[in-house]
């Protein structure tokens, strides 16, 4: 527990938020954080239920005399992305985020904080224990596997929920009000292949890209971030002119991650330390120039490792065709949005690259808020791979959520924004995963809009929530309940 955490305003809010973070909550690693939530409602003695894949419903009845108002689904989902940075020592599995507090934001020491969607999750629990904040009729939706997959959302049956009007709570702008976003589609690529011995005694070197700022490959796909794959695979193609040969790459984490570190290990009998690392030396300039602005703390460095006999390495053929392959697959932004000005419609991530020991695999994340854009970057990325030999799988495909401009819980949100805050807000589509569109297929009646605090960094160890943004945000939504529209 952090007791400098607790002791910031709104006081119930942030003491949730820190308990909530004692709890380990892994993408389908939940088990620990659905019986802590179960847990926090038996002690309510509010009614709760958990579905057949882990989705939590907590129902509270409306506070007196709000009994005539519609029901709300407050929504947010449990699971967090699990990131520290290499050199963090931390166990997600048992220990506690650990917190601190800098200027005006909330940051966690070398890992993800958590706020995405703790936050949210917060604020569902401060409403639920609370005597005195006026509020109808609240059906608390807490989902899982939010982040790798959306299949708590796919998984909620139709008639499990009451609720005319769904609050969102999982946007990262406090300015926003959010009617729309992307959807995506998992893409993998796998090619086995059959090691090659390089015999006698062999030099080997380890390259590796680090430094880089990571973050959400949704909300922060635009800012042209560098991803650590893809500035690695750069280097390797350069290398390879020298005839050195590919030995294994560990590079990036999750798909919804902007990789932030990779690393490979490289093997030669012919090329010195001085020739490697007087070619690299050519391209270090360039690249560090290219990303001088968004990634000031880029790292490439070349390091020699012990000689060792018969070393395992990637045939040369697989080796040419994977390089290429990956500088050739699509990263960051395909399209922009025709429909919305500055909304990226279409992009990719390739967000994880491992070879080794036989096995070669490719996994990216490609999002559209177009379906027949996003097949068509899936199809272009699928073609591409096919093309080195491996064989692609298609996963995890989720749709968007179509914007609904005549919402009526869109003009109750704009019109209390701009009497508490004497400013409109931007209504916008996003091109992050948010989960109302696929509860919309289930629930196409509701009426649904997503708002929340203002976050940075997500999904990376640079992740942090402004403190006085949460206080906007908790002000904003405990006067959307008090006007929420009569049944």
């Amino acid at each position: 527990m952090s007791s400098i955490i607790r002791k910031l305003e709104p006081s119930a809010l942030w003491q949730h938020f820190d308990e909530l973070n004692a709890v380990p909550r892994a993408s389908k690693k939940e088990e620990e954080v659905i019986q802590f939530m179960l847990d926090f409602a038996k002690d309510l003695n509010l009614p709760a239920q958990k579905d057949a894949v882990g989705n939590l419903l907590i129902r509270k009845a409306a506070s007196t005399g709000m009994e005539g108002r519609k029901t709300v689904v407050l929504q947010s989902h449990l699971d967090m992305v699990h990131q520290k940075n290499n050199d963090t020592d931390f166990d997600f599995s048992r220990q506690g985020i650990q917190m601190y507090i800098q200027d005006d934001w909330v940051k966690a020491k070398g890992t993800t904080l958590g706020a995405d969607n703790g936050i949210g999750v917060a604020a569902i629990m401060a409403i639920l224990s609370s005597t005195d904040i006026a509020h109808p009729a609240i059906e608390a939706l807490l989902t899982i596997d939010e982040e790798t997959g959306m299949t708590g959302a796919k998984g909620l049956q139709a008639g499990m929920l009451t609720g005319d009007i769904l609050l969102n709570l999982d946007t990262e702008e406090d300015t926003e009000i959010d009617i729309g976003c992307a959807g995506g589609i998992d893409i993998t690529a796998k090619l086995d292949y059959q090691p090659e011995a390089l015999e006698g005694s062999v030099s080997r070197y380890a390259i590796t890209v680090k430094g880089l700022h990571g973050g959400h490959s949704g909300i922060e796909i635009h800012k042209g971030l560098g991803n650590a794959n893809k500035i690695l695979n750069r280097v390797l193609f350069h290398l390879s002119a020298l005839g050195v040969r590919l030995i294994r790459i560990e590079g990036g984490g999750l798909r919804n991650a902007i990789p932030r570190e990779s690393a490979a290990v490289i093997a030669t009998q012919e090329v010195t330390f001085a020739q490697l690392n007087a070619h690299l030396e050519e391209i270090l300039p360039d690249i560090k120039a290219e990303y001088a602005n968004v990634d000031e703390g880029l790292e490439i460095t070349l390091e020699k490792l012990p000689d060792e006999s018969n070393v395992q390495v990637v045939p040369a053929v697989v080796h040419d065709k994977l390089i290429k392959s990956i500088y050739a697959a699509h990263n960051g932004v395909y399209r922009m949005s025709s429909d919305f000005a500055d909304l990226v419609e279409t992009s990719n991530n390739i967000a994880r690259i491992q070879v080794s020991q036989g096995e070669i695999l490719v996994k990216c994340l490609t999002r559209s808020s177009v379906e027949s854009s996003k097949y068509d970057l899936a199809n272009a990325l699928k073609s591409c791979f096919e093309l080195m030999g491996a064989q692609v799988r298609f996963s995890g495909d989720y749709p968007g959520w179509t914007p609904n401009a005549n919402s009526a819980i869109l003009d109750v949100l704009v019109g209390t924004y701009s009497e508490l805050f004497g400013t409109s807000p931007e209504v916008v589509a996003c091109h992050a995963g948010l989960e109302c569109g696929i509860l919309g297929t289930n629930y196409p009646q509701m009426d649904m809009i997503s708002f929340g605090p203002t976050i940075r960094g997500a999904h990376s160890p640079q992740e942090r929530v402004s403190i006085s943004s949460v206080q906007k945000f908790w002000t904003y939504l405990k006067e959307i309940l008090i006007r929420i529209p009569t049944k």
